[in-house]
């Protein structure tokens, strides 16, 4: 029995099934992304997304659609849907009778006595998307003929009929190729049989992304539709459609959408397809393994986001060591003049110390981790004590960040060029973190090094910050920190920022403390699916993140609800009050697996409104809120398992 699955009359209501998509990646980072009536909504919505190296990576839509035809008795049915303005057209999704998504994407239309079947299929290795097309049920003769709408542009932006696109194609085995562009790849485009090609081009104008149009950016484009492939089909027979930036056999493409579906194991609840998601975030790059953000419009490898979500995405969903060093080694490598120099992500190279933690608490091995990556973390604390242009170590032992206009902490939403939330000063998670890596270092130096003079330094200075931080942050009257003291004083703000004091492995405060400040966040910032970024008492609260880009960036920080930081809502909690949080911990997570089926089918969204019924918004595949349930899902097994 599918676990994700939709029925006639949800398919055929637009307003119901325009609100969900379905997303397949692959590890070269290409991905296919649109609703599940197949219609597009979005400019980043296409059959066949890649990214292209001499463009630094970034992705580029190709295969915009495929408008499917049956044809019987010289009566035509066409499958394809597209918005125009207020209008659909065709609107092939009546003819759709159920969808599931597992393993693959699967559509199933019924129409004049023909049944056909649609799956989509990412090939894992390679820029290629596979359409298998299966004709269940007909009885008389049936011709399929598929419509190739072509876009050749990069995933943030529209494309418009014009002169300088090259129209041309080019004879493939069972195929054509196109390539509008000089400085994009081929679209390799075959079929599994031969077929009959019928040139016929044209622009398809002004077709509408009602998503964009919503979110108050450019919604319309024209598509370049160069004719269609036409071919017999017979009841039972399946026909194999293959995109590529690389041509292939054609006799291979049935073999080769077999061998990829039989890779694809089956999500049948809630924790294989959490793990699925979170397998579909994973990339090859240049020799490294790389985490992307998000779908379908974040980028990949990210230092900030990939120290937070790295271990929950490895260690605490399949116990991968492997892949866990291997994409610590490439955010390293990639990012050593933020590690050591200067950045704009001012906390994000103090979570090398929390990545350490987290593999030694999983593994219990901190000597291979230790003599791994010491000297890294080492240099890292001396860039901070040296002095960095962003960030410099004051005589109470804390850092102080600001850099005129740039937001340096991860609430760095911009509107109009200036951030929503600077928080220039001492702020409360950056010297969490600062604090929770000087002890980390100082333990393990003198556990395992034979000079102690650094090691030494850097308690020193920790312990300057445990006796200075409850004075610098704590606000009496109303029970929590400050999330930042700035050349103003102390930002009374109710946010999860404090959390950091309570999750991480050592703390500045006392546990009386951390309680206080578990029960302020709790009492203020918790929903049922997530964290709020600021309590809805706060005048500059957003209740729900909708509108133009000026009002999301707004919303962003400012309310909206954000699932990743449960985690450290929950291992704080876990930390102080055992197996008796373990039913809360898991309450909180419920919610998650209704939303399965809205947003991004089998997928984790970005963040939520900040008031009830918390809709989904952002990316459709979070990694960062997918990590962090996994993680609470490990650490619920390990208290039940190990914790008195």
């Amino acid at each position: 029995m599918a676990y994700l699955k939709f029925n006639k009359a949800e398919l055929v209501n637009l307003e119901y099934s325009l609100k969900r998509e379905m997303i397949a990646t692959n590890r070269t980072g290409a991905y296919c992304n649109t609703t599940i009536v197949c219609c597009n909504t979005r400019k980043y919505h296409c059959l066949l997304a890649v990214p292209i190296e001499k463009m630094n990576w970034r992705r580029h839509a190709l295969l915009s659609s495929l408008d499917e035809t049956l044809i019987q008795h010289g009566k035509s049915f066409n499958l394809g849907i597209h918005c125009y303005g207020e209008v659909f057209e065709p609107r092939g999704h009546k003819y759709i009778v159920d969808y599931q998504n597992s393993p693959v994407p699967t559509i199933t239309y019924n129409v004049g006595g023909m049944k056909l079947q649609k799956q989509i299929l990412m090939v894992q290795n390679q820029d290629r998307v596979l359409i298998k097309y299966t004709l269940l049920d007909a009885h008389s003769d049936t011709t399929i003929r598929l419509k190739p709408f072509l876009s050749f542009r990069s995933i943030h932006e529209l494309t418009k009929c014009n002169p300088n696109a090259d129209t041309h194609y080019y004879d493939i085995e069972n195929g054509k190729a196109f390539k509008l562009y000089n400085d994009l790849p081929y679209l390799n485009m075959q079929i599994s049989k031969e077929a009959e090609w019928v040139a016929n081009p044209d622009w398809y104008y002004e077709v509408a992304y009602p998503e964009e149009k919503r979110r108050g950016s450019d919604y319309k484009e024209d598509l370049f539709v160069p004719g269609f492939f036409e071919m017999p089909i017979k009841k039972g027979e399946s026909i194999v459609f293959s995109a590529a930036t690389e041509a292939c056999n054609s006799d291979s493409i049935k073999r080769t959408f077999t061998t990829e579906y039989g890779k694809i194991g089956d999500c049948d609840d809630f924790e294989s397809t959490l793990r699925h998601a979170a397998s579909r975030l994973f990339f090859e790059r240049a020799g490294r393994l790389e985490i992307c953000s998000g779908f379908p419009w974040f980028g990949v490898g990210q230092l900030r986001d990939t120290g937070i979500c790295v271990s929950g995405l490895t260690l605490h969903n399949n116990g991968d060591r492997k892949a866990f060093l291997r994409v610590v080694d490439g955010i390293i490598s990639k990012w050593k003049e933020d590690l050591f120099i200067t950045t704009n992500m001012v906390e994000a190279p103090l979570r090398l110390a929390s990545i350490m933690q987290n593999y030694i608490g999983v593994t219990g091995n901190d000597l291979s981790i230790w003599k791994r990556y010491s000297k890294i973390l080492k240099e890292t604390i001396k860039s901070y004590i040296v002095g960095r242009p962003e960030a410099q170590v004051h005589e109470n032992g804390m850092i102080w960040a600001q850099k005129r206009g740039v937001a340096l902490t991860w609430m760095d939403a911009y509107t109009n060029g200036h951030p929503v939330v600077e928080r220039a000063g001492y702020q409360v998670e950056t010297n969490a973190l600062w604090y929770n890596a000087l002890r980390f270092y100082a333990a393990m130096s003198h556990k395992y090094d034979k000079s102690q003079i650094f090691a030494d330094e850097v308690s020193a200075i920790a312990d300057k910050i445990e006796q200075n931080f409850m004075e610098m942050f704590w606000i009496k009257e109303r029970s929590h920190l400050a999330d930042f003291v700035g050349i103003n004083g102390k930002n009374i703000f109710n946010r999860p920022n404090q959390l950091y004091v309570c999750a991480l492995e050592y703390s500045p405060v006392n546990e009386e403390v951390q309680n206080d400040i578990l029960k302020a966040v709790k009492r203020e910032l918790l929903t049922t699916r997530g964290i709020r970024t600021l309590a809805p008492n706060n005048p500059f609260y957003k209740e729900t993140y909708d509108g133009d880009v000026c009002a999301r960036d707004l919303a962003s920080h400012n309310g909206s609800t954000r699932p990743w930081l449960l985690g450290m809502y929950v291992q704080g909690n876990l930390k102080l009050h055992g197996k008796s949080f373990i039913r809360e911990a898991e309450n909180l997570i419920k919610g998650f697996e209704e939303d399965m089926t809205i947003h991004g089918i089998g997928a984790v969204a970005e963040l939520y409104d900040g008031n009830p019924p918390f809709y989904p918004h952002g990316a459709i595949n979070s990694a960062l809120s997918t990590s962090e349930i996994l993680t609470i899902k490990y650490l619920i097994n390990q208290y039940k398992e190990t914790k008195k």
